[in-house]
This record gives structure tokens, sequence and C-alpha cells, in this order.
């Protein structure tokens, strides 16, 4: 669904590394490889991580498309090297290894083993898990810096929180007044990426006691962005409306579930009168007293702060795994176990940010176009500048 930009992975979970490609990002954006790095650690930060953390510490290569500093308008390439590579060379091997290689039969429940294995008519299990893994969500954090760093040359920033490990929910309220940044700054110093220090040592203990059991817990965490304008997206056709492309990309996303926009499915226990956001004016721009659409009416940004929250089920590879049936026996044995984390639900806020920033600059290019970055820069000021005139018109 997204029209102005386009990317493209590659790369299997024990293979060699990850391949990304991203088309359509103008020239003039200054970017730094180090700038990338910071984005792709805090998607591996979080308590409840398993061992695959320990062994990849992520950076990227920038192969091609950025020219002393500063995007080309040419494809985007990065690569993100797998550093476990050399204990996997045999198994992952592109041509066929001497030894015969023990092929996995066990297909886990909740993964896509059982049903790649039906689709593609393979006899192996790893020829799809390999790549339905979560690890590719790597390259999506790393393509997406580059859109966050040009959200953020226009003023628009994206942040993150966890709300609810399990049935333990962070219900702190943020002040109106805290940026997207400074919600950041605070839930990166949380290893749960929660607010709430006495909930942040009530999750530890139920990731801790579901470690203990072999097993493992999910959540919910918020999205925000600010600084975006009125008219992102479009009412015009069912696939231009913002929450519609919005939620396509997180549920692209392995084991996010559900997405509420605003306040969501609590809007329907609800009168209208309670729900719909007032208007109000200030004397230079319009106002509301409250924001439970969540910065979308109509299937267009309002000006508002963006609200997404998006639950992620329980991660299926299992220390203690649960019954299957082995492809070739048809005996009920236990599902094969791959390396795993109790918890990553904080990861998963960190690339739902990312889903986020591949939507809103897509949806700014639309809008504002431009081959370079001071092309779309004057385009925005001159549209900021119209609406506020017409604000102020008496």
């Amino acid at each position: 669904m997204l029209t102005k930009i386009k990317f493209l992975k590659a790369g299997e979970y024990d293979g060699k590394g990850l391949l990304g490609i991203l088309d359509g990002i103008p020239a003039g954006l200054k970017i730094e490889k180090e700038y990338i790095d910071i984005q792709l650690g805090r998607r591996q930060m979080g308590y409840g991580r398993g061992g695959r953390m320990k062994i990849e510490k992520d950076q990227v290569e920038i192969w091609s498309g950025i020219r002393l500093g500063e995007t080309i308008a040419s494809p985007i390439g990065l690569i993100v090297r797998n550093r476990d590579w050399e204990n996997w060379k045999d198994k992952m091997s592109i041509g066929v290894p001497e030894k015969k290689l023990k092929k996995v039969t066990l297909p886990r429940p909740g993964h896509a083993d059982l049903a790649g294995v039906e689709k593609f008519g393979f006899d192996d299990i790893r020829n799809v898990l390999e790549r339905s893994s979560a690890r590719e969500t790597t390259m999506r954090v790393a393509l997406a810096s580059v859109c966050r760093k040009l959200l953020n040359e226009i003023g628009v920033n994206v942040a993150s929180r966890v709300i609810q490990i399990h049935n333990i929910t962070d219900t702190s309220d943020i002040p109106k007044s805290m940026s997207a940044n400074e919600i950041n700054d605070l839930a990166d110093n949380s290893p749960l990426r929660c607010l709430d220090k006495n909930k942040e040592r009530e999750m530890i203990a139920i990731i801790d006691q579901a470690k203990q059991n072999g097993d493992s817990v999910g959540g919910i965490f918020e999205v925000f962005a600010t600084g975006l304008p009125y008219g992102l997206g479009s009412p015009m056709q069912w696939d231009r409306k913002l929450q519609a492309k919005i939620s396509s990309m997180m549920m692209s996303v392995n084991a996010f579930k559900s997405i509420d926009i605003g306040s969501g499915i609590n809007m329907a226990s609800k009168f209208g009168s309670q729900v719909h956001d007032e208007i109000g004016y200030n004397g230079k721009n319009f106002t509301r007293y409250t924001n439970n659409a969540g910065g979308i009416e109509g299937g267009m940004s309002n000006a508002q702060p963006l609200v997404v929250q998006v639950s992620m089920k329980p991660i299926a590879t299992l220390i203690k795994p649960l019954r299957s049936v082995d492809l070739n026996s048809k005996k009920v044995k236990n599902a094969h176990k791959e390396r795993t984390d109790s918890c990553a639900v904080p990861a998963a806020s960190i690339i739902a940010e990312s889903m986020l920033c591949f939507v809103l600059l897509d949806s700014i290019l639309e809008k504002f176009g431009g081959d370079s970055l001071q092309e779309i820069k004057r385009n925005y000021s001159s549209y900021i500048k119209t609406f506020k005139e017409y604000g102020n018109k008496k």
C-alpha cells in the first residue's frame, strides 16, 4: 500500500546476513551508519530476550545510495551480517554439503512451520522457519531508520512505550507537554520500555515466571507520532486511507495480532457524545479537547498526535515445547526447538515505530512530492503556511 517508497528484504535467520533495498528516498538527506546502528540497538533491547542477542550486535553496512554522507536519490542498499554464520555455514550451505543434514520435521504450533511445508511441498521445516523468523525485522528497522531521519527533518517524530506484559498493565498518563523524543528517552531507560517503575518490577517477575516454566508472554505497546499536519492520507479511496496503510503495515509483522487507533475498541461501549473529539480554537489554530480518534479522522491525519496500540502474541517457540506430530512418522512428539525469547514485546515496539515511519514518510512524499529534501521542505512549509492562514481567517 506504499506508493512513493518501496522496500525489499532478503536473508535467513541463520544465513550469511540480511539484505535490504529502499527506493524512493529523495536526494540531500544526511544519514550516517551510526544513526542506523542506534535504532538497530534499540530493537535488540528488552528484558526477556534470549541467546541470539548475546551473539548478534547488529551493525549496518551501507552498500549504495549514499555518497559523502548524503542520499543521492538512487536506491539505498543495506547489509546486516549474521555474526553466527560460521556455525551455520554447513546447515545453510548454498551448495549440497558432503555430510547429510538432519531435517527438521516437528512443526511448532503458532509458527509458519506446518502451513509452510504444506504450501511449498518441503520435507524440511528449516526451509520455512529460516525466512519466517522475526530476524527479518532487523532489516525493516535498518531501512526505516532512513525514513525516520527524513521525518525528523520536517519536525515529525515517532515514539513508543510498552503498556502491558501478560496481565500486568502500565496505565501511566503521558503529559501533553512531553515530546515524542522525551517519551522514547524515558522508555529506553526501562528494560521493558514502560514508564511506571512499580509495574516494571511486576512485569519482570511475570517474565521470570514464564521463563522458569519454559513459557513465553506477549503484551501491548503504544506508538505515537507528533508534528503531523492536516491531510495525510485521503478519504477518496479505500487504499488511500491513513489508518488502512498503518494497519496493513503493522499486521505484516510476525506475532502482531491486533491494532487499535486512538481509543479503539473502547469506543464500542460508549455513546457518540463521549467519543468524538470536540473542536476548539485558541486564537491561532483549531484545537481538540480530547484525542479519542488518535489523530485520524476520515482516513486523514487531523494535526493531533497519532496514537496506535498494537498487541503481540507470546512467542511461539517455547523452551518447553508443545505437542506436535512428526511430518514423516506421524507420531505425536514435542515440537522442534530453536533459540527463543521469553518476551520480545519491548523490541516489538521498536519494530512498530519503524512500520509507522514507512507509512508516514510515504504519505508525506505522496502529498508534498519533491526530488530533494530541500524541495520537500519548501513544499511542506508552503502548505503549513496556507492552512495557518486559513485558520486565521475572520
